[in-house]
């Protein structure tokens, strides 16, 4: 049994931690500044409030899995972990003490495991001094509850890290993607990016509104891939069909290679989306614990899937 410790106090770090204890596993976490730890402390709280307002945990739950949970603003205290993941801000510098940290205190053959979004691997594994120990584990938000992450290896990562590293989240009931070789916005993001892209076009074109796009995406694209793969349908479809779609559809697309109009307009006039209250869509009109409870729903049935301490 791996020997766990997450490495950042922020939004993945506590849904991470969340996760792991959730799970009837220990977890250290290592934070910052006492505010950033009692931040985290609050959050993962708060994660265990959903789920017992839905049914899914109980007070038990709760108390038995906090008692799991080990914070610290002390590095050293990585002694005999053996498998960390890390979940600092998306800087090399941030990354590259963890990783020094990591190599000092914990155990020889520890597994990092990060939680990069954007960064190449190589570029990450170029920072470790055991780059064979490491490589990327990219989760999505909700992390305690979208159960999908993106295994992302580099040329001199081992298939004994690899192995271990998904033998643990398979444990913790994640789905698992291994990529071969890192690319720019790895599987999931590279896909989501295509279709914003091609989203914001279709506004500033003035095709469709926000809410007909989001409508559309929702309740055919959504609904279709959540029971059947991307490429599966394209076998449905069929080739032969495809290419005449793509015949009449591909000289259309959006092909911008630089940022959007509409995002540098909003940036620039304070329009930064939801927690700046307006957005695509003007938030103060929005029922933000709705929002909240639809961002979560789709994940709550895997938690039925957790080893929950009691």
């Amino acid at each position: 049994m791996e020997h766990i410790a997450v490495y950042g106090a922020g939004t993945i770090g506590s849904g991470q931690a969340t996760l792991i204890i959730g799970h009837g596993l220990p977890c250290l976490l290592v934070g910052r500044s006492q505010a950033g730890l009692e931040r985290c402390r609050s959050a993962i709280g708060q994660n265990w409030d959903d789920l017992i307002e839905e049914g899914l945990a109980s007070p038990a739950n709760k108390r038995a899995a906090m008692s799991l949970l080990t914070l610290t603003r002390d590095p050293a205290d990585l002694a005999g972990k053996t498998f960390i993941f890390e979940a600092v801000a998306e800087d090399l510098e941030s990354k590259r003490q963890v990783f020094r940290a990591v190599a000092r205190y914990a155990a020889p053959e520890a597994v990092i495991a990060s939680c990069s979004s954007s960064i190449d691997a190589e570029r990450l594994a170029a920072l470790a001094e055991r780059p064979e120990n490491l490589l990327i584990a990219h989760p999505f938000q909700p992390v305690h509850l979208l159960p999908l992450v993106e295994l992302v290896c580099h040329g001199r990562t081992s298939s004994r890290a690899l192995d271990r590293a998904s033998e643990l989240l398979r444990l913790l009931h994640r789905q698992v993607v291994v990529l071969n070789r890192s690319v720019p916005g790895f599987l999931v993001n590279r896909l989501a990016q295509a279709l914003f892209r091609e989203s914001i076009f279709l506004l500033e074109e003035g095709v469709a509104s926000a809410a007909d796009i989001d409508r559309a995406v929702k309740y055919a694209m959504g609904m279709r891939y959540a029971s059947i793969g991307l490429l599966e349908y394209y076998d449905d479809v069929g080739f032969q069909l495809e290419r005449a779609i793509a015949e009449n559809v591909y000289p259309d697309l959006c092909g911008a290679k630089e940022v959007q109009r509409t995002t540098l307009e909003g940036i620039a006039g304070g329009k930064t989306g939801r927690r700046a209250g307006q957005g695509l869509y003007n938030w103060s009109r929005k029922d933000e614990a709705d929002f909240r409870r639809r961002k979560q729903s789709p994940y709550f049935e895997g938690v039925r899937e957790w080893t929950m301490p009691k």
